[in-house]
């Protein structure tokens, strides 16, 4: 099981995939561990390398005590990516995912192009009071009862057991969850897009109860290259409801500004 060192923190990664072909990197959201993208998993890592790593304070990385930042985030995620002897890579970033990801682009040049999934470029965008709907301690109703404001209603009907059973697993814990909050809540490049350069490709659900769609759009506007594709009624976890739809705009926008990669 590789891993990698930052500042003392050791970071977990994993790859799946042909070596010779590109390389995706899936960043996590605020909290979640790596099992969000199992859903893109395996569509990715065939056609692609895929790599999916552990944010500080999640799954088998460290979790140092806080305070977190975004860009001491993007440096984690520069650790992994030089373990891995990565030149180039696509980044897939959901919430403070693709935050990380928008300050990797500015301050490494490894991005290759980023896919941005519910994110916006100021933690200030954040819907009022569900940071406090999110953070929950690791017990199954708490962890239940916070995906609430990530979910339709319907798929919250369905009770989300395996979901559940996978955030005990590897969620941060309580903690860790306030300190990526608060570098969440402390990001702001809404200034700076111009400098990201790079295509980018903004998912967005109309219904996402964390970032609202506007955001998505102001994320667009402001990247020189950004994209943005909108999914009618979709929440905030737009990737794990709206899998398949997200998955074929996903690859056909990586397949379109993709090479083979030369270690």
């Amino acid at each position: 099981m590789p891993f990698a060192e930052h500042g003392g923190v050791s970071l977990y990664y994993e790859t799946d995939g042909p070596t010779k072909h590109d390389t995706v990197a899936f960043i996590e959201d605020v909290g979640y561990g790596a099992w969000q993208w199992g859903w893109q998993h395996a569509a990715i890592a065939g056609p692609f390398e895929s790599l999916v790593w552990d944010d500080r304070g999640t799954g088998r990385s460290d979790a140092p005590i806080g305070p977190y930042s975004v860009s001491e985030m993007a440096a984690d995620l520069d650790a992994v990516l030089a373990d891995h002897s990565l030149r180039k890579v696509h980044l897939v970033g959901a919430g403070l995912g693709g935050m990380i990801a928008l300050q990797y682009a500015m301050n490494y040049s490894r991005a290759k192009t980023l896919t941005l999934i519910g994110t916006a470029a100021a933690g200030s965008r954040l819907s009022p009071g569900v940071r406090d709907e999110l953070l929950a301690e690791k017990t199954p109703d708490a962890l239940h009862e916070s995906l609430r404001p990530v979910v339709s209603e319907n798929a919250y009907k369905t009770g989300l057991e395996d979901l559940v059973e996978w955030r005990l697993e590897d969620d941060a814990s309580l903690d860790a969850q306030r300190a990526q909050f608060e570098a969440m809540e402390r990001f702001d490049v809404s200034d700076n897009l111009y400098e990201i350069t790079i295509p980018s490709l903004i998912i967005h659900g109309t219904d996402d109860g964390v970032f609202p769609v506007d955001a998505g759009q102001e994320l667009a506007d402001g990247l020189p290259r950004g994209e943005l594709r909108t999914f009618e009624d979709a929440p905030h976890l737009v990737h794990i409801e709206r899998s398949k739809e997200v998955n074929d705009e996903l690859l056909e926008f990586l397949e379109a500004n993709a090479e083979t990669t030369i270690r």
